[in-house]
């Protein structure tokens, strides 16, 4: 294969989950969603599949293989041979998304030999995106409002996330206000017996990940499965930023297109 342009790629996936976005958008100002239950329970609405179908009409025109939560994705033993795959969530936060809270997004990102070189995350309802070269160790997040053109200005200096220094006493967790499993409690109790102030900041999807790599919280702990797409985009930004997505029992760094597509739990921080 030939080396990879990652900027090239990387605007090719920006501009494919801008246009999935505004297809999300056309279905959530409707009235129907035609939402459908998965074997697992998990919902799956027509904007699922209309922007799935976007980002593939993208994706396709590259020569790299896909593995996407709505697609037929290939045995593993034809997908370990892949050096470099997308790793595609058309809408992550599919409750979100039902309940009309605004907290989904658009994940895409490039993976090479296991690891993310660059992730899309958009926003639809506010029309944010975050994005990330994790080669040069840049993520951003620009605004778009309501401009119909990315901006050209797109990858400058205004638009890039820096690393925050931590202000003031309190060590902010994403975790759910409602209810957390028992292995989150237990790892926020230790913190307090650190000494530590804990504030619990509460967000949808992988926003999660976004306000870890904004400063706006300090650590994100998961004992709860997810799958591999759905924190590829959001583990890029992270890595960018110098911040580490690290399996919950060993340390070590997350890594994908495994057999199993599952994570195991982990902490961003």
């Amino acid at each position: 294969m030939n080396p990879i342009n990652v900027e090239q790629q990387l605007l090719l996936a920006i501009e494919a989950s801008i246009d999935a976005g505004s297809a999300i958008m056309d279905i959530y100002d409707s009235v129907d969603f035609g939402t459908e239950y998965k074997k697992d329970d998990s919902p799956l609405t027509r904007a699922d599949l209309e922007s799935n179908r976007v980002i593939m009409s993208y994706l396709t025109q590259t020569t790299i293989p896909i593995i996407s939560e709505e697609n037929k994705n290939l045995e593993y033993s034809e997908r370990k041979e892949w050096d470099v795959c997308w790793m595609v969530d058309p809408l992550d936060g599919t409750k979100e998304f039902i309940k009309r809270n605004g907290e989904f997004t658009v994940n895409i990102a490039l993976i090479k030999k296991g690891t993310p070189i660059l992730g899309v995350i958009y926003v639809p309802v506010t029309r944010e995106l975050y994005c990330a070269n994790v080669e040069e160790g840049k993520s951003f997040k620009i605004e778009l409002g309501d401009a119909k053109e990315l901006p050209v200005n797109l990858f400058d200096e205004v638009n890039q996330l820096r690393p925050s220094e931590k202000s003031g006493t309190k060590t902010k967790v994403v975790g759910s206000r409602s209810h957390m499993n028992e292995q989150t409690e237990n790892f926020i109790e230790e913190l307090k017996k650190e000494g530590k102030d804990v504030e619990i900041v509460s967000k949808g999807s992988s926003l999660k990940f976004c306000i870890v790599a904004e400063g706006k919280a300090d650590m994100y702990p998961r004992v709860a499965p997810t799958m591999e797409w759905d924190t590829a985009a959001g583990h890029a930004i992270c890595s960018a930023m110098g911040l580490k997505v690290t399996n919950w029992e060993t340390g070590k760094d997350l890594v994908y297109n495994k057999e199993n597509l599952l994570n195991p739990f982990f902490l961003v921080k």
